[in-house]
């Protein structure tokens, strides 16, 4: 890793978008990584649009500043591509990751992506069900990114995702959040 690398979640209120963020940092930090993971939001109530804001880099950061041109956009609820300008400041050759069960056609002409921009999709809410029984997307999501991102090995995020939920939940739930993150590294695709 040369360069800091900027991360903009999407998401709504109740999903886990901030516990996301704040998850993929601290498996960057546990890699060796300067990091930063900061959510954006105001008096909302569970529902409302928000953004999370992932800062990787390896060196010191100095900027504390919403992320504003991402390299990377991370999109928990696809139903947002239909009121939130979720590409805006996107850099040329950025990676989109979509959780959705739709047509992944329909999400790139959406996206109106640019020509060295890729498109990864997953059903990260499908498999968050399928592993501990909620829709709860975040650390299906967190996998994934690891996964395009290259920036945390798998290992290094399964194990912080454990330590980090084996604080607050049961071990039913933290297997179920662990498995989520291995089977969306396995299965989000690009298209």
């Amino acid at each position: 890793m040369l360069r800091t690398i900027e991360i903009r979640w999407h998401g709504r209120g109740g999903q886990g978008t901030v516990t996301a963020a704040k998850t993929f940092a601290t498996a960057c930090l546990h890699s060796g990584r300067h990091v930063q993971a900061f959510p954006e939001y105001g008096p909302e109530r569970a529902g409302a649009p928000l953004q999370a804001y992932n800062r990787i880099s390896p060196t010191k950061l100095q900027l504390h500043c919403p992320v504003s041109q991402p390299d990377i956009v991370a999109i928990v609820d696809a139903s947002l591509l239909n009121g939130v300008d979720v590409s805006a400041g996107m850099c040329n050759e950025g990676l989109f990751l979509v959780n959705t069960d739709k047509n992944h056609a329909i999400i790139k002409k959406k996206l109106q992506l640019k020509p060295k921009q890729k498109l990864y999709c997953l059903d990260a809410s499908g498999i968050a069900l399928a592993c501990f029984g909620q829709p709860f997307p975040n650390s299906s999501m967190v996998g994934a990114l690891g996964k395009i991102s290259g920036l945390v090995d798998l290992n290094a995020l399964l194990e912080d995702v454990e330590n980090s939920f084996g604080k607050k939940f049961s071990k039913k739930v933290v297997s179920g959040n662990v498995e989520a993150v291995r089977r969306s590294w396995n299965e989000v695709i690009e298209t």
